[in-house]
Order: C-alpha cells, then structure tokens, then sequence
C-alpha cells in the first residue's frame, strides 16, 4: 500500500539559483523500511523537510496516501514523525520527561496515559535514567535517543529519520535498527536518511542513494 509519494520533486532555497532537489521521485509503502544516502550537503535533510511538508516544493507535489498532503494539514501532522540532523532544533522542554511529553499534551491526552506511553517508550530506547535531565545536557547519543522517543510517543504511522544512528556506539546503533525493523514489521513506514554506509547491513526494503540533487534507487 502506498502511503507517502513524493512526485516530480523541485525545491530551492530562497534567493539561491541552485536546485537542492531536482525532479525527486519516491514511493514509500507500508511494512518499508526504506534508507537514502547521501554525502553532507546532498539534499537530504531538505528532502525529508518536503515530505513532512515543512518545506512547500517549487515544482510536483507531496502525496499522503493518494492525496495531496498540503490540502490535509495540519491535522495530518499526527501521522507524521519526523526527528531533525540536529536533535536540539527540536528541544522545547526543560527535562527530558516534558520533552516526550509535549507532543501528547498538546493533543489534551489525559497526564496519566501520557505518564503510561512516556514509560513504554523510554523502557524500549533505554532511557529511564534521563527522565529527570536537561535534554540539552545529553550526550549526543543520547540526544538522538530522545528525539526518537519524543516522536514515537505519539505513534506515528511514518516516520522520517535524519542521521538517527549519529553518535551511537556500534551497540546502540544496532539496537536502534532492530527496532527500526520491529516497527517496520508492525506497519510502520520509515524512511532514514544518512551518511552511514552500515545502516545497509540490516534488514532494509528499498536503498537510494541521494547525489547533487537527484535520486537514484540502488536497492540491495
């Protein structure tokens, strides 16, 4: 089933003349687990903003599921997690608990259920211990773990991942795959973007590679 197409992409940045992305075509399905590669500056952070529909295309159009997404927002935000390259853009919150919190409470979500899904959620990342934290004061590993947890919370139905293997120890990042896939398995559609050439060693659907612009599928 396919939930999220990205059609004809075109997008630069005001007052630039250079194209970021040029006629980017993808399909993402249900039970994917899809990775893009790239080299720093390629396009790729930019193309996960358009997809989230932070970021409006110059040229084609952002589908979610056969739809256009820009005729569904806001309310569609909800089906959309998306965690930023640099996982302080999307710090609001004193400690770390407000921090995975804030989604749901902007949702009115009773404190209790929110107090429940915190707990769920922080027990599968292994980060119990940080509730109490500063999210600021993190390691960077530990950073990209709650940024993680803040959007997983409210369970989104895709969820679109800048560099979320950076800073892991070699454990950590095949902890957080493994889930990946977990999730994957459970319906979930994920796309991960990333300069890391191991992510490919696991269980991946479909493989891009992201240069100067445009897509290329390389799938494994």
């Amino acid at each position: 089933m396919e939930v999220l197409t990205l059609k004809d992409i075109w997008f630069r940045y005001p007052a630039s003349d250079e194209y970021v992305l040029k006629g980017v075509n993808l399909r993402l399905n249900k039970y994917e687990l899809s990775v893009i590669r790239g080299p720093n500056g390629s396009g790729k952070s930019t193309l996960l903003l358009v997809a989230a529909g932070l970021l409006t295309p110059e040229k084609g159009e952002v589908l979610l599921y056969g739809k256009p997404l820009n005729t569904q927002l806001p309310q569609a935000r909800i089906k959309l997690g998306i965690t930023f390259q640099d996982p302080e853009d999307q710090f609001f919150n004193a400690t770390v608990y407000d921090e995975i919190a804030f989604a749901l409470r902007q949702l009115r979500i009773p404190e209790g259920i929110i107090r429940n899904k915190v707990t769920e959620v922080v027990e599968t990342l292994n980060i119990m211990h940080l509730l109490n934290r500063p999210p600021y004061k993190l390691s960077g590993g530990e950073k990209v773990r709650v940024a993680l947890a803040s959007v997983l919370v409210y369970d989104p139905e895709i969820l679109l991942l800048d560099e979320p293997t950076a800073y892991l120890t070699t454990n950590a990042k095949s902890e957080l795959m493994k889930l990946l896939e977990n999730l994957r398995d459970c319906g979930k559609t994920i796309v991960v973007v990333t300069n890391d050439s191991e992510v490919i060693k696991y269980r991946i659907d479909e493989s891009y590679l992201l240069d100067n612009g445009v897509l290329y599928n390389t799938k494994t």
